[in-house]
C-alpha cells in the first residue's frame, strides 16, 4: 500500500488450513504477511467441495483457530476472523469500518 503512494489502504488475506500444514507453518506464514504490511487476515478450514479436489487432511480443532486468532492479535493484525466456517469475505465489512 505504502509503495502504491496510497498509505491509507487497507490489506487482507486469507488462509486455508486442514490441508496437512503444522501450526508452526501458519505462524510463520501469518507473521511473513504482517512483515509485508498485511492488516487484516481470515483464517478457515479447508473443505473438499467435491470427490475430484483434494481430501481433508485433518479437521483443525476449534482451540487451534483461537490459538491463531490470538497470535494474530499478537502479531498486530488490525482484524482477524478465525475458525471453521470463516472464508476469505467473512464480516469484510466490519473489518473494514472497524479498524
Amino acid at each position: 500500500a505504502r509503495e502504491l503512494g496510497r498509505p491509507g489502504l487497507k490489506t487482507k488475506s486469507g488462509l486455508m488450513v486442514g490441508l496437512g500444514e503444522r501450526p508452526e507453518e501458519v505462524r510463520r506464514t501469518m507473521a511473513d504477511l504482517r512483515a509485508a504490511g498485511c492488516g487484516i487476515l481470515t483464517i478457515g478450514q479447508y473443505l473438499r467441495p467435491t470427490l475430484e479436489q483434494r481430501e481433508v487432511a485433518e479437521f483443525v480443532p476449534p482451540e487451534r483457530f483461537e490459538q491463531y486468532r490470538s497470535w494474530g492479535e499478537e502479531m498486530g493484525f488490525s482484524f482477524v476472523a478465525s475458525a471453521t466456517y470463516v472464508r476469505s469475505s467473512y464480516n469484510a465489512f466490519e473489518a473494514l469500518r472497524e479498524r
